[in-house]
């Protein structure tokens, strides 16, 4: 289409008739007639130009497959004259072979019999004592005396005593002067660095008996100017590291020459050094006898640990243990002994140290049947047994005293964990798990328990001051210091063996005892401050508080009595809220706040009321509402609003007694409780009130 479009536009007359040129069909169609007459032509040459070039190939086509066709067969005779060269390489390397055999089988027995005769050549000159070979008179030819003296030194030993003593002695002599001097030419080898000249001579003494001798020589040669520094495990594993690069390039047998050198390491160099660092506190200073022992185990494990990359053979885990054992052996049977005489002196020092600082000479708590018999008669009674003690705010508790043995006890752990064997490590942590419980639990925790019950003072005390709160208070966070350690540092040590399930006996037991104790020292403080309110309710309130001579001169809102009380109360709440945590708090301030009411309730019945006293009770019980509200336990404020509700019976009018008598909060009451209320109002006895509450 646009081939034929640009036609008519090259065309005169084909443009379209608003054209410059008018439309002219005529010129167009002989224009079109032209131009495919002129196409056919060149069609036609191009139809033969193909056909030529299709001929032209066909031809050449044929050409190539004449030719693949010879090179085929050239390369079919190529590969048969390769079959026959192949079949006459085989026929003849058969020969070559055959004829090596024989060659083989006529050359070894010459051989033999040239060197059987040259051993009797040099076994003749040690009969007639005089050695003129060059080999044994050519001292750079020592490599072949060597061999030789070595042949002739194992024929020697079959021969007679008797018949060749001489020859006998004389070879010997031989071989050892030849031993010395191969050893001799190894250490001014290594001396001068040469290794391969080292590997030379270690190849020949490889079949003398002297081997072992010249790997001694080896390993003294190592070490000498190898401790330079003050740290000799650093310089061992230097050691070890430098001579395990080279020990392969000189030896044929490596790992054994370096195992050698480790035990030599060991049981020589580490071992007296063990010796000497132990030795001078083994007697005098049991803290740094173990400081030392732990060190000195812990640095040479780590370098054990860092020789387990080497190669020392099969089992080297084995063979490194046997080494640290025959160095601590003798130390590690008497560890636990030591650790625990060591925990229990310093242990019995920090608690004396702490005791004299705050000039305090230790009560003996006494055991046995009469202690257990006053602790059951404490407990069912809550009674002091024996005198009350002035503890001047001293709690008899101490922090630091805590940290220090738990850190000795720390220490003790890990020294534990480290140097006790397997088999022994649980039985040896139960042990010190005991000395801390004995030094930690019991005479501090449960000794200044027990110190602080005998200083709470008795219920009916006036002004007492109540200590046994910061006693709880110190005890508790002590001994979530104490469970902290049972579980990061015992645990780890006993949780896979028997001792675990005696360790959370013990530790059960502990806990029931303090707890128990706690709870008779709580129950006696709450009565102290029962009794503290007693004495100010006692003190301040006046019978004309709820029955004043002039009704109508009230003015104030509640009685000083009420004002004392609620501040006291607020401050012990504040105090038990400080000293304790959890549930504790709410279970203390609960029993606190019902003992509380129960106090009001009882005050309250000794009096009176007027109509205007009645007021100032219901203002009272308010405040004390209010107070009840720091507590924030629920049964405490719904006490105090039950209360708040009786004492409206004392205002309200006769004529609604019983409309408030079965209002929500009290129509639940004891009908005896709200007519014990209603007596106490002034006006009880007139007929007109008692017949309105019956």
């Amino acid at each position: 289409d646009e081939y034929i479009e640009r036609l008519v536009w090259r065309t005169p007359g084909g443009g379209s008739r608003g054209g410059p040129e008018a439309f002219d069909p005529k010129r167009l169609l002989e224009e079109f007639v032209n131009h495919i007459q002129e196409l056919q032509i060149m069609d036609e040459r191009i139809q033969r130009k193909v056909e030529k070039l299709e001929q032209q190939c066909q031809k050449e086509a044929k050409e190539f497959a004449r030719k693949v066709q010879e090179l085929q067969k050239s390369n079919q005779v190529a590969f048969q004259h390769f079959q026959e060269l192949d079949e006459h390489i085989s026929y003849v390397a058969t020969k070559v072979c055959h004829l090596g055999d024989q060659l083989e089988g006529v050359n070894t027995p010459r051989q033999r019999a040239v060197e059987a005769q040259k051993l009797m050549k040099y076994f003749n000159e040690f009969l007639d004592g005089e050695l003129k070979s060059d080999v044994f008179t050519n001292s750079e030819k020592i490599k072949e005396a060597a061999d030789i003296i070595q042949k002739l030194h194992l024929i020697a030993q079959e021969l007679p005593f008797d018949r060749f003593s001489e020859v006998k002695s004389k070879i010997a002599s031989k071989y050892h002067d030849l031993e010395c001097q191969l050893i001799q030419e190894f250490t001014g080898a290594q001396r001068r660095g040469e290794i391969s000249r080292m590997r030379e001579v270690a190849a020949v003494l490889l079949h003398f008996k002297g081997y072992s001798h010249c790997v001694d020589v080896y390993i003294k040669q190592c070490q000498e100017g190898a401790y330079l520094r003050n740290d000799i495990f650093e310089d061992a594993a230097i050691l070890c590291q430098r001579v395990n690069k080279q020990v392969g390039d000189i030896f044929s047998n490596p790992e054994t020459v370096l195992a050698k050198l480790i035990q030599n390491v060991f049981e020589i160099k580490l071992q007296s050094f063990v010796k000497d660092q132990l030795q001078e506190c083994w007697k005098s200073d049991a803290e740094q006898y173990l400081k030392s022992l732990y060190d000195l185990y812990t640095r040479t494990t780590n370098l054990s640990s860092k020789l387990m990359e080497f190669n020392l053979g099969t089992d080297k885990q084995t063979f490194l243990s046997k080494l640290i054992k025959s160095i601590f052996i003798s130390y590690l049977e008497s560890y636990i002994e030591i650790e625990t005489g060591y925990l229990k002196s310093r242990s019995a020092m920090i608690l004396q140290r702490y005791y004299d600082s705050k000039n305090h000479q230790k009560r003996s708590i006494g055991t046995g049947g009469i202690q257990d018999l006053k602790e059951r008669i404490r407990q069912r009674t809550n009674l002091p047994l024996g005198p009350s003690i002035d503890t001047h705010g001293e709690t008899f508790l101490s922090q630091e005293v805590v940290v220090n043995l738990l850190q000795e006890t720390k220490q003790a752990f890990e020294r534990c964990h480290r140097l006790s064997d397997p088999s022994d490590l649980p039985r040896n942590a139960f042990r010190i798990f005991t000395i801390l419980v004995e030094f930690l639990c019991i005479e501090h925790i449960d000794y200044a328990l027990e110190t602080g019950l005998a200083g709470i003072p008795s219920s009916d005390s006036k002004n007492a001051n109540l200590y046994f709160l910061d006693v709880v208070h110190q005890a508790n966070t002590i001994f979530h210091l104490f469970d902290k350690q049972f579980n990061d540092h015992l645990m780890p040590l006993i949780s896979s063996s028997p001792k675990l399930s005696e360790c959370l006996q013990k530790k059960k037991e502990i806990i029931e005892q303090m707890e128990m104790k706690l709870d008779t020292g709580i129950d006696r403080t709450l009565n102290c401050m029962i009794g503290q309110m007693k004495h100010i309710l006692a003190a301040e309130q006046k019978k004309t508080d709820f029955k004043p001579e002039d009704e109508n001169n009230v003015l104030i809102q509640y009685t000083n009595a009420c004002v004392k009380v609620c501040a006291y109360v607020r401050k012990q709440v504040e105090k038990i809220k400080n000293s304790m945590d959890g549930k504790n708090v709410d279970t203390v301030l609960m029993e606190l706040g019902v003992r509380f009411h129960r106090l009001i309730y009882e005050h309250l019945q000794q009096y009176s009321y007027s109509c205007m006293g009645g007021m100032l009770a219901i203002c009272d019980v308010a405040e004390y509402r209010r107070c009840a509200k720091d507590f924030k336990i629920p049964l405490v404020l719904q006490l105090f609003d039950t209360l708040h509700a009786l004492c409206n019976l004392l205002v309200v009018n006769p004529d609604n007694l019983k409309q408030v008598c079965s209002g929500e909060q009290l129509a639940n009451l004891d009908k005896n409780i709200l007519h014990s209320f209603v007596q106490l109002r002034a006006d009880y006895r007139s007929a007109r009130l008692a017949r309105h509450f019956s």
